[in-house]
């Protein structure tokens, strides 16, 4: 039986509203966590180690080379993302336009953390994590695509929500495995990319992808360029959910890049004391996030209002970040993380559903979430700079400023609300 190709807008006819399968539903869920087990791990937890075992006797050399690692691949992930979203839009392998990009990608991704994991400095692991990034990226423009293709309007912000949950209840599977593996370089970043390859195969395996029954044209190089830009004046709602994700994004990142830092430094911890806590504060972080985004999504679809869902969560997550500035102890520590966790668990439960309800062209689903997604990539990019300015101001060099940091990073988030509150064609 062939399987139906559809629009952004519809399921398995295009624009019926027919619920998404809920095995498809799980299909995406699994695929989503494993990919961002797979890339988060390294980012929170496991680069930070990687880069104290290049520089055991430097905490300097070490936060400067993970600051220059994470940015470079968070550029190559940014460039990626909307070239094989493009790419994947006009596929017409007869496995489908999403399922060899998924998975491809996914099992080239384990083969660069090989050169991560065993990389004798820095610009090994430099590259390697650059081709890492290349890869995964490849996987979740097919991903996000496939989300956009499937779920109706009616059912978008509840599986929106579970997706998001999925995303950022990786980062708790990535400080768990940690302390795992901290004596064992190659498990610390083999084993999430194996879990990461797994899961994409389950995945593929349930996801509905009918090939394209015609080719598409061919594409000049010098249109193919210029397909990438949408114009922030003939799409603006477009322009500020992308804007206001970027804000959002680069807020976070100033905290995660830095947070294991931030408990040795301030909280007086060894590596793997602080290591332990993280744990303990994701997995208070990850409670709340995920029972909030499935509460948030749902409503969300019920009410069909998303903007005062994703501003005052967003708001919310920005007062989190300040009230870091003042941590002293680790109780502290762990209640700002359940306040930012139920926050950041509304807006990810409704945010991905926003940016559905904006994209420019249903024909076009991967490219333009591909292009959405440089609002995830690029603050990554930046993030580390940003926070290391930061973190160096007013300071003698002897200690990093981290009320600078977080207060920096609050401000940033909070702008992100107030665009979000312009948008007009969503409610």
């Amino acid at each position: 039986m062939t399987e139906p190709l559809v629009g952004h807008h519809g399921s398995a006819a295009s624009g019926d509203g027919t619920p998404v399968p809920g095995k498809v539903v799980a299909g995406l869920a699994v695929a989503q966590l494993g990919l961002f087990v797979g890339v988060l791990a390294p980012v929170t937890v496991s680069m930070a180690i990687k880069m104290q075992t290049l520089f055991p006797d430097s905490a300097k050399a070490s936060a400067s080379s993970l600051a220059a690692v994470l940015s470079v691949g968070a550029i190559v992930a940014m460039v990626g993302s909307p070239v094989f979203g493009r790419i994947s839009d006009r596929t017409t392998s007869r496995f489908g336009r999403r399922r060899p990009w998924l998975l491809g990608g996914a099992v080239a991704f384990l083969a660069g953390l090989t050169g991560v994991a065993w990389g004798p400095s820095v610009p090994v692991v430099l590259v390697s994590w650059a081709f890492c990034q290349l890869c995964v990226s490849c996987s979740f423009a097919a991903l996000m695509a496939s989300l956009a293709d499937l779920v109706p309007l009616a059912q978008r912000g509840r599986v929106s929500g579970v997706l998001g949950a999925m995303a950022n209840a990786a980062p708790l599977a990535g400080a768990y495995l940690a302390p795992l593996f901290t004596e064992d370089m190659a498990l610390l970043f083999l084993v999430p990319g194996v879990i990461a390859a797994l899961s994409v195969l389950a995945c593929v395996l349930v996801l509905p992808d009918r090939p394209i029954a015609t080719a598409p044209p061919r594409l000049g190089f010098a249109y193919f360029v210029r397909s990438f830009w949408v114009s922030p004046h003939k799409h603006p709602d477009f322009a500020l959910v992308w804007l206001g994700r970027f804000l959002i994004t680069l807020a976070s990142f100033m905290f995660i890049t830095f947070r294991l830092y931030f408990l040795q430094e301030e909280l007086d911890m060894s590596a793997a004391e602080a290591a332990a806590v993280l744990a303990n504060g994701v997995l208070i972080y990850t409670v709340g996030l995920v029972a909030a985004s499935y509460v948030g999504g749902r409503l969300s679809d019920r009410l069909g209002r998303r903007r005062i869902f994703v501003a005052v969560a967003t708001v919310i997550f920005s007062a989190g970040l300040v009230a870091l500035a003042s941590v002293t102890t680790i109780g502290q520590f762990y209640v700002v993380e359940a306040i930012m966790g139920i926050a950041f668990g509304v807006y990810v439960g409704v945010d991905m559903a926003l940016v559905i309800d904006v994209l420019p062209d249903p024909d076009e689903a991967a490219k333009d979430l591909g292009v959405f997604n440089i609002a995830n990539a690029l603050p990554q990019s930046l993030a580390s700079g940003a926070g290391l300015f930061l973190l160096t101001l007013g300071t003698s060099g002897a200690t990093d400023n981290y009320p600078a940091l977080f207060w920096g990073a609050g401000i940033v988030g909070a702008v992100g609300a107030v665009l979000v509150m312009f948008v007009r064609s969503v409610r």
